[in-house]
């Protein structure tokens, strides 16, 4: 399958003064991949506008479309898909994109015909034997790995039959709750709809299922949550018509903290009065480790507090462990200690991302240390300039956060050099130019349209 290409070190950029700079971000990941799989399942014909348009979203166009959905990419960068009878044979690239590898195999139950899924190399350490096992349990058949066995991992294939009947299923969603989503957003079209119980020690971002039950509310679908862990979803008609992409306000988190630790403000317009996004609880996390946060009609506004400092903080992140490089980041910088908890999850996302964050703030002179569910970090510096911390390669490991999380710190840290920068694409491809341009002072504004929307993009 593809792999995403390389791209050489990129050099952080030091902030020689304090920012004062908008930024226009492309729409959430989140919501234009879940908005797809519903389009793909809609009774009628969806336009969905303001989408993003990165390597995540491209590869679940091309998934939808190899299994018969039409996809067209306006000019203006909307969206507008039209429905159609799922089918086989066709085989489906995950690349590293968790909502594709686990979205799309319970929407490929309902298409007819042999439907293979693979992915980049680290798409494969992934887990997905609760995807493989849930589909097994709804009755279709799933042949698990190269060979045949019980991997519990791409590849695998499905052998749909275009019919599932649906009905009672209770997995441990612990290590994603990717895996409850996928489930329920194409449970409507079981024939008898999905009851959905988790049973697990921990239920990692609830508020991506808030999410996935937001959007099929507003698509018409009747669902309910009797318990925290228990998820009904009748069956019936998915509506198409006209989906406004939200702004994605976790892609938000290091412009926003780059206010913090160059000082100045940074500007994010069009963020959501209400929304369902994690990325919402910035706002409060940026205000405890010392920011003034201000909402107006112009957008969300950090400013950094008037002596510098960035505080420290105990967090449980388990409601959006995707905040946790933003954050690690920000601590690596501050001036007493930090503790972040309830993400043993992260463990098994692009990279294990605990490892490569405690490992890349070692590597660059800071204190961090892995705990069985989180992070500790320590203050090496009171100083405004970063002193104490030395510039080394930061790497990648393939993700998208890690890569963000070298630059906010590559602000004050002389000499950080990001290794792979261009695994941004994955959310947001043209990242660099967004924070030159914030660095620069003017205004950055992004429609996503930068990315290949036919084929992914560039990176």
């Amino acid at each position: 399958m593809s792999s995403q290409s390389y791209s050489p070190n990129w050099s952080a950029p030091v902030a020689s003064r304090p920012l004062n700079a908008v930024v226009a971000l492309p729409g959430s990941k989140s919501l234009t991949n879940r908005e797809l799989v519903l389009s793909a399942l809609a009774a009628g014909p969806t336009l969905l506008t303001a989408p993003l348009h990165s390597r995540d979203s491209a590869l679940m166009i091309e998934a939808l479309r190899s299994l018969g959905v039409g996809i067209e990419v306006l000019a203006n960068g909307d969206i507008a898909v039209t429905p159609a009878v799922l089918r086989g044979p066709a085989t489906i690239d995950c690349g590293l994109a968790g909502t594709v590898m686990r979205f799309v195999p319970p929407l490929a139950t309902l298409a007819v015909g042999d439907i293979a899924f693979d992915g980049d190399l680290g798409a494969r350490r992934r887990p997905m034997h609760i995807t493989i096992n849930s589909i097994r349990a709804l009755g279709v058949e799933v042949i698990d790995g190269e060979n045949g066995g019980l991997k519990g991992s791409l590849p695998f294939t499905i052998k749909a039959t275009g019919m599932v009947r649906g009905g009672e299923l209770t997995i441990d969603a612990s290590a994603s709750s990717q895996f409850v989503s996928g489930l329920l957003l194409s449970a409507p079209r079981f024939e008898q709809g999905l009851t959905l119980r988790h049973e697990g020690e921990h239920l990692p971002s609830l508020p991506h299922i808030e999410m996935t039950l937001d959007t099929l509310t507003k698509r018409g679908v009747r669902v309910s949550n009797p318990t925290p862990t228990v998820w009904r979803v009748e069956p019936g008609a998915i509506s198409g018509g006209t989906i406004a992409i939200e702004p994605d306000l976790s892609n938000a988190g290091p412009f926003l903290a780059a206010a913090m630790v160059a000082g100045g403000s940074v500007t994010v317009p069009g963020w959501p009065d209400s929304t369902t996004q994690v990325g919402d609880e910035f706002d409060g996390i940026l205000q405890q480790m010392g920011a003034r946060v201000e909402r107006s009609a112009a957008g969300l506004t950090v400013h950094a507090a008037a002596n510098g400092e960035i505080r420290g903080l105990d967090i449980d992140l388990g409601i959006g462990g995707e905040l946790t490089p933003v954050v690690a980041a920000l601590a690596a910088l501050a001036s007493s200690p930090t503790r972040i908890r309830g993400v043993a999850h992260l463990r098994g996302h692009e990279t294990d991302r605990l490892a490569a964050l405690a490992t890349e703030i070692n590597r660059i002179g800071g204190i961090a240390r892995e705990t069985a569910d989180g992070l500790e970090i320590d203050p090496v510096t009171n100083g405004r300039d970063g002193s104490g911390l030395r510039g080394a390669q930061w790497l990648s490991y393939e993700d998208h956060r890690m890569a963000t999380a070298g630059a906010i710190i590559g602000l004050r840290v002389p000499g950080i050099e990001v290794e792979n920068i261009g695994t941004t694409a994955k959310t947001m491809p043209n990242f660099t130019e967004l924070w030159a341009n914030m660095i620069a002072g003017s205004n950055s504004a992004s429609d996503g349209s930068t990315a290949n929307a036919e084929g992914g993009a560039t990176a």
